[in-house]
């Protein structure tokens, strides 16, 4: 075990990347079964390697003068497929801790060994928040079934980011695979976010086709954030670019939703946003720190 501390120089990187994901771990195991990932690959159709290893994420970063936020979901309840490692997650982010931010995941159905276990990924394998998504998962935020996970991650004094909207995973598959939309509504977030006002809540991606809840929650909550993950910023919805140039000027931050969509990409298609200077490096990289707890 390794106790994860940050390496990386913030006055130095020019911008942090909150949503990366790391979809297979030294053992070969996937994040996804075979399925659902040809089912996600043909939604993205990105081209690009699906499975890059921690080593080469940290390389890609680095080499861009960016930190990243890794981590995978632990879904195994709901999917029956087991989760890749999270401790090799975070063990390869100590070794890469001049780029790579390691987040943990549990699976909320694990009741109290969830909440067990999130501590301990703390506590012993300094990981610096936790990633969720409830339709993967299966599981509907609100439920106070899952309070008592939330409860130990807001006393960890770490973030929780929530998939928020539609997902590319089981899409085109009959029945979708089985996974639930609705359990991605950002409003169900309102509650934990009101019942837990010292949690950090990221909402991620945004949530279409319920982009007008999430602003307001994001608005109407001061512990909540936006990442602009997964789509290609030249399809944001109008109004989650207008907040973000305004009221949510603040509380908005960069994600790719790596290797699905590449920071390259997203960055090219950024820049063709009416996005005002002064928000660019809030949006970038000043409203990460702040959500992070490095500020």
């Amino acid at each position: 075990m390794s106790r994860y501390e940050y390496g990386i120089d913030f006055e130095r990187i020019s911008a942090i990347d909150v949503h990366t994901h790391v979809e297979i771990d030294s053992h070969g195991h996937r994040s996804l079964d075979d399925e659902l990932m040809a089912a996600s690959e043909k939604y993205f159709k990105s081209g690009a390697e699906r499975t890059p290893s921690l080593a080469s994420i940290a390389e890609h970063y680095r080499e861009r003068n960016m930190a990243a936020v890794v981590f995978t979901v632990d879904c195994a309840s709901e999917t029956g497929h087991p989760a890749n490692s999270v401790e090799e997650i975070a063990e390869g982010a100590a070794e890469h801790n001049d780029v790579l931010i390691p987040f943990g995941s549990v699976d909320p159905w694990q009741g109290k060994a969830a909440a067990r276990r999130a501590r301990a990924l703390v506590a012993d394998h300094g990981v610096r928040g936790f990633k969720f998504h409830p339709s993967l998962q299966g599981f509907e935020p609100h439920d106070r079934r899952f309070y008592p996970l939330y409860e130990a991650i807001a006393e960890c004094g770490v973030p929780a980011l929530f998939h928020t909207g539609q997902t590319g995973i089981g899409a085109g598959l009959p029945g979708g695979h089985g996974i639930k939309l609705r359990y991605s509504d950002p409003m169900l977030l309102d509650d934990v976010a009101a019942d837990f006002p010292t949690l950090t809540i990221i909402m991620a991606h945004p949530s279409v086709p319920w982009q007008d809840a999430a602003i307001s929650v994001a608005t109407h909550k001061p512990n909540v954030y936006i990442d602009l993950s997964g789509w290609s910023p030249k399809y944001f919805p109008p109004q989650l670019v207008r907040a973000a140039n305004s009221m949510l000027r603040h509380k908005v931050l960069f994600g790719s939703d790596f290797p699905v969509i590449q920071p390259d990409r997203w960055m090219r298609d950024f820049e063709q946003l009416e996005i005002k200077d002064e928000v660019r490096p809030l949006i970038f990289k000043e409203n990460a720190l702040r959500a992070l707890g490095l500020r």
